[in-house]
């Protein structure tokens, strides 16, 4: 038995695409292009043009101990490329290529998301260059454990989506609805839970810094903490709502040094106020080494005031 079918006229042909169909598909056609297939001879993944020069980002965990590899774009063009930075504690890596290579992606600002608005990821799983899936922000706020050596930290404002990701997306885009990278795809956190380095500000700090230094230098102040509220008197005071309650303070580390105790409440460093240790973690770059840093503590109801000298983070510790 033949079947018939009616053709769609060609002036017609894309009314059937919805506007979420519209949306994806020009974010994926204007995405797809900076976004290429790296491989390293051990490892293998996605990474984004993001300067004209032709630097790249990808993940740390993607290249590894790398100093080089070849990247494929879509369109089937092979550059090859240096490893320039790499900073496990961010999970972030910057490539150079040797080779002229697509124009920059666009970059957007992470902290600008809302849960619920639409992301697009892009990258290679399975080696598949091109690929693109589309979900919606999950969650924002989360948190990755990442680590080098001995040395912990972990990657506060973390994108969670539900856009499919597979091996070998890690280092692609996710981008929002304009087209613009707003996360570097990270990890994948179970069946439909994808996880995302934010680009922000501070992932923006940290990627100049790869690119003229090869690597971040970091400030260590020796406490863990977990998120406090603050009793109400204070918030009346200063409008701050929390801070970091101190967990433990690491024997002869600058923080012990400095006088901090155990159940302090940390309300300020540097004279800026402190809700999260992910706060903490953005004052804490090379330039505060060897410096004296203003804290300021809640203890036994009292506002206290200490100088503590950070020392430089050693990833081998």
């Amino acid at each position: 038995m033949a079947y018939e079918y009616e053709p769609i006229p060609l002036a017609s042909r894309e009314e059937p695409l919805d506007a979420y169909s519209r949306v994806v598909s020009t974010v994926a056609r204007t995405l797809t292009p900076h976004v290429a297939f790296v491989q390293t001879r051990r490892s293998n993944g996605s990474a984004v043009v993001f300067s004209d020069e032709g630097h790249m980002l990808t993940n740390a965990h993607v290249v590894g101990s790398a100093v080089r590899g070849k990247a494929t774009f879509p369109d089937g063009l092979t550059v090859d490329f240096d490893v320039i930075g790499s900073d496990p504690l961010s999970d972030l890596a910057v490539l150079l290529a040797h080779q002229n290579c697509p124009p920059p992606a666009r970059f957007g600002n992470a902290d600008d998301l809302v849960v619920g608005q639409l992301a697009v990821a892009v990258g290679s799983p399975l080696g598949l260059t091109g690929s693109v899936t589309a979900g919606i922000v999950s969650a924002l706020g989360r948190a990755l454990p990442v680590g080098s050596g001995n040395t912990a930290r972990v990657i506060e404002n973390v994108i969670q989506t539900d856009a499919t990701l597979n091996p070998g997306n890690s280092g692609g885009a996710l981008a929002d609805s304009r087209g613009c990278v707003v996360g570097i795809n990270t990890a994948i956190a179970g069946h439909g839970l994808g996880l995302a380095v934010p680009i922000n500000p501070t992932t923006l700090r940290i990627i100049d810094t790869l690119q003229v230094e090869g690597q971040v230098r970091r400030a260590y102040l020796g406490i863990v903490g977990v998120p406090s509220p603050v009793p109400a008197s204070v918030f009346e005071r200063t409008g701050q709502r929390s801070g970091l309650r101190v967990v433990e303070v690491v024997p002869g580390g600058p923080a012990d040094m400095a006088g901090l105790r155990a159940d302090d409440l940390v309300l300020s460093v540097a004279r800026e106020q402190i809700a999260d240790a992910g706060d903490i973690q953005k004052k804490l770059f090379g330039e505060v080494i060897g410096t004296l840093l203003p804290v300021t503590v809640l203890r036994s109801g009292a506002m206290v005031d200490v100088l503590a000298t950070p020392i430089e983070l050693s990833y081998n510790d």
